[in-house]
Order: structure tokens, then sequence, then C-alpha cells
């Protein structure tokens, strides 16, 4: 991919375009000839995100290629979704009452949770085309009354067949389809915002650029695109959306100023692996788009990260009450995947009953989506256990949260706020 990308730049059969701020604004105006991107707030995260990656990603040909796709796609979704948003006022006027947010680490069992609970119809959700492309083309008009159809789930199945083509693990640590349920993350994208950025690529001036700044704007931005794509999916306005990402652990403070009557389902998992397979997870992708990517170096990144979200996290919960929230511990959805999410159906206070068939046909359908395991240690990035246990120490005893070679099984307790059982137990 590298050699015939090179090749297409050399001669000019790829156009290689600058990753500067104002040519990609520009460029993108006059692709769709439009000029409204909103709050130009994203405009600051996009600086320093090209800043970045011009002068730390070390990216190879395909990610030079691969960062100017992805630059156009978002910044052709802010304009078209403004341009929705001024045609179609009661896009904006859709309310999003008590959402249901998953709120974990990276690889605590948010997708599992999510993907149960997304195959009960009381809930809305994001599908995967849609949190890679939210914004319907302007003939979607067609496509509701059924006259044409949408074209968004091929594109992300081109996209997702390129990722797996330049890196076959990919499918393995995280199986996904066009039509499977997925996190707002790429919403988050709209505005140059997130983690994404940050599992794709080496950019540390960027990820620690944003965990200062107030991401209140980003996620405005999302929840008015969440209301496009409910409108899209001409969704009921009074199914609770469910939505997870663990950039949430980062901007929960942000989170809730935009949804305050949010309900939070925390995940929690092993520290060790934790931190073992977020490492491997963004090591998978970043190695597509560099050929300079350093194991250790990038170890090292996640461990500080992952602490840095528990840490975050942890602190925002002192302001959030009890009822509002729930714990979910990523070993006991394997050993009783019913009673714990029975446990999560009595804080959301319905009855599991009706989504238990649907549920078992996921567990069933999920096997077979995942073909192989994700293999991956500490090791590979130079970091061991101890030093992850020690450093994680806090958040172990305050959840929990059971060692796999030092604490039984039956000698764990769930927890809810800071060391108090749950009153769900």
């Amino acid at each position: 991919m590298n050699a015939a990308i090179r090749a297409g730049f050399e001669t000019g059969l790829i156009s290689k375009a600058p990753l500067e701020k104002n040519y990609l604004l520009e460029k993108a105006a006059s692709d769709v000839s439009l000029d409204d991107f909103g709050d130009d707030w994203f405009e600051a995260p996009m600086e320093v995100l090209l800043g970045s990656l011009n002068h730390e990603a070390n990216l190879n040909e395909a990610g030079q290629w691969a960062a100017q796709k992805q630059f156009s796609h978002v910044l052709h979704g802010r304009l078209m979704a403004q341009r929705w948003f001024g045609d179609r006022p009661e896009i904006l006027a859709r309310p999003i009452s008590r959402p249901i947010v998953i709120v974990g680490p990276m690889r605590s069992g948010t997708t599992r949770l999510h993907r149960l609970l997304a195959v009960d119809r009381r809930f809305n959700h994001l599908r995967s085309f849609e949190t890679i492309s939210p914004v319907p083309r302007p003939d979607f008009i067609e496509v509701i009354e059924g006259i044409k159809s949408d074209r968004r789930p091929a594109i992300a199945r081109r996209i997702m067949a390129i990722a797996r083509l330049a890196n076959p693990r990919t499918l393995s640590i995280h199986p996904t389809g066009p039509f499977e349920p997925e996190e707002e993350l790429g919403l988050l994208v709209a505005s140059m915002w997130g983690m994404k950025h940050e599992t794709q690529w080496s950019i540390p001036t960027y990820a620690r650029w944003c965990e200062a700044q107030d991401a209140t704007p980003a996620y405005l931005h999302m929840a008015n695109l969440l209301r496009l794509v409910g409108w899209s999916q001409q969704a009921p306005i009074d199914r609770p959306w469910l939505l997870k990402t663990p950039q949430h652990m980062l901007d929960l403070p942000a989170l809730l100023r935009v949804f305050p009557d949010a309900r939070l389902i925390f995940t929690h998992r092993d520290p060790v692996k934790l931190v073992g397979s977020a490492a491997s997870l963004a090591w998978n992708q970043t190695i597509i788009y560099s050929n300079k990517t350093n194991p250790r170096k990038l170890g090292r990144e996640w461990l500080r990260k992952t602490a840095l979200k528990v840490q975050r996290m942890q602190e925002a919960r002192r302001s959030i009450p009890d009822s509002n929230m729930i714990d979910v511990n990523y070993d006991d959805m394997d050993r009783d995947w019913f009673g714990t999410m029975k446990r999560v159906y009595e804080f959301l206070s319905l009855d599991i009953g009706p989504a238990v068939p649907a549920m078992k046909q996921y567990l069933s359908r999920s096997k077979r989506l995942k073909r192989r395991p994700h293999k991956y240690s500490l090791a590979e990035f130079g970091i061991g256990d101890g030093e992850v246990r020690e450093r994680f120490s806090n958040y172990s005893r305050t959840f929990d949260i059971a060692s796999e070679v030092s604490v039984a099984p039956q000698s764990r307790r769930m927890h809810h706020k800071f060391g108090q059982p749950l009153k769900q137990c």
C-alpha cells in the first residue's frame, strides 16, 4: 500500500495535499460549495492536531494519504451538518433525555455491555456506519421516502475492508461491521477532538493539549450530531440513547454539562489487562500509518493515559449522585452475564425479560464475529505487571477489582461509589 501510494504521489496520480489548517478548510468549503462550519472552536484542536501530525507522527505514505482523506471527510461533514440544521430546524429541536452512558477505560468491556443493551429496542443507538459518517448526503430525503438507498453503509464497509487489509489483527481486537452498534467517538472527531486520534497516530503534544482543555463545545456538537442521526433513523424521541466511549472518562464534567440527567454505567477491569490491551490496540493501528512506531514509548504513553483516565473518573464521581451511577466489573460479566445485566436493568428501572432472547442471540453471534482471540502482553511494551498493579492500587482497592492471580472470585464484591457496597446487590 505504501509503495503504491508513494508511486501515486511521485507521478501525480494521487494528489499530496498539505496538512495545513487554512488549506484544508478552504478546500473543503470549495468541494461542497458551503462555508458555514458552525462553532469555530474546533479550529484550535485542529491546529494543534495538524502540528503534531507534521512534527511528531512520522507518517508513512499511507498515513499521509489517510490523514488527507480523514480531514476532508470530517470537514465535509461539518459543512453539510450545518446545512441540515438550517434546512430542518426540527432536527435541533429533538430532545435527548436521560441517556444511558457507559463509561470505562479502553478494553474494560464497554463494547460488550453496549452491544448487549443495544439489542433492546427500548433504546436508541448509533450503528458503525453512522459514527463513520454521521451526516447524511443532501439527497437523504429520498432515502427516507424509499426512492434511494443510503450509501453510507457501503462507504463504511470499504473503509473497514481497507483497515483489515492493512492489519488483519484489527478484526480480532475490535470486531465490527457497518450495522453493528458502535460508540460515538466519530461524533467527537467531528470537532477534531478525542482519543481516536491518539490510537491512530503518535501525537503526544496534541494529547497533552487536549487534556488541559474544556471539552464542552465538542460535546455540544456531538449532541447535535446525535440529534441528526436520530432524525435520519426516524428514531422515536422518547427512547433514551445508549452512549459509550472511553473518552468520557477524561471529559465527564463536559459530558454532564451537556447531558445533566445522564445515567452512568462504569466498567472496571484488572489494570494489567487494561493497559496491555489498550497499548496493543493503539500499536496495531499506529503501525499502519507510521513505519517508526516505538513499542516501549507507546506502552509508556498508554500506561500514563490509562492512569489519567482513572484519576479523572474518580475525581468526577465525587459530584455525581449515587442514584445516577452503577459499577460493572468485566470479570462479573464473564462469570454471570445474566445476573450482571439484571442488576443493570434494575438500576435503569426496567424489566430485563423482553431483552433476554435478543441478548442470547447476540452472545452467540459475537462468538462467530470474533474470529480469533486478541493476544497481547505488557512485556511487548517494556512494562511489568508489578509496576501496573502498584500504580493502580488505589483504583483496584476502591472498586474491589480482583487480580486474576491473587484474589479468589468469591471474595469480590461489586462497589458503587468509593468503596460503598452497591444497593442493588
